[in-house]
């Protein structure tokens, strides 16, 4: 499934995971835990981009947070994913300078799946590009890029929430994801043209890796 199935279910989800969370602030255990099924999976992601093999620990220091000052979140299901993706990025960065290492992006072992066409905008490269795929391919674009691509393609904000997250102006966000997008969009065009001059009798990427 490409990137716009991603993306359609991600807001598809943002209505019930709205509803969960006003739940949760009154005290719902079972809401609270539709909104973290809900939201985990792309915060994990983000975080494994960000603190590799210790994205797990980090991301309960998260969820202890975000529970906690769960009472004080204003906002609707959209808002609550950059709320958290917010926490989780405070945590990750506490831990990086507890670590003393800077944030980066690690490699992530994925399948390639439907290696799409060029593509030339944000936009289009969000229609087209999967999210396993970018998971894996990541690793390889400068820190400012990857975190932009992270939070657009994985934790599924949109610009301006993904701009509220790091703290940085919508334009200068826009443009690092655009260029991140771009560079790994440039990538599966490489790979389509790789793919299809391969000899049959070579085997498969997938069987070689």
């Amino acid at each position: 499934m490409g990137r716009g199935g991603d993306q359609r279910r991600t807001h598809a989800s943002d209505a019930e995971l709205g509803s969960a969370v006003s739940l949760a602030q009154q005290g719902d255990e079972d809401a609270f835990s539709t909104a973290y099924r809900l939201v985990h999976p792309g915060l994990l992601g983000y975080l494994r981009g960000l603190v590799g093999d210790d994205a797990e620990d980090v991301a309960s220091d998260a969820w202890l947070e975000i529970a906690r000052d769960l009472r004080r979140f204003r906002g609707d299901g959209a808002g609550f994913r950059g709320w958290t993706a917010t926490i989780a990025r405070h945590r990750a960065l506490d831990h990086l300078r507890k670590q003393k290492r800077r944030p980066q992006t690690s490699l992530i072992e994925v399948d390639v799946l439907e290696l799409p066409g060029r593509a030339d905008t944000v936009d289009s490269a969000l229609e087209s590009m999967s999210t396993q795929w970018a998971l894996g391919q990541i690793v390889g674009l400068p820190p400012d890029q990857a975190e932009a691509v992270l939070l657009r393609v994985v934790v599924g904000l949109d610009g301006p929430a993904t701009a509220r997250v790091l703290g940085k102006r919508a334009g200068a966000v826009r443009t690092a994801a655009y260029r991140g997008l771009k560079r790994l969009a440039e990538q599966l065009t490489s790979g389509n043209r790789a793919e299809s001059t391969a000899p049959a009798a070579s085997g498969t990427l997938r069987d070689e890796t």
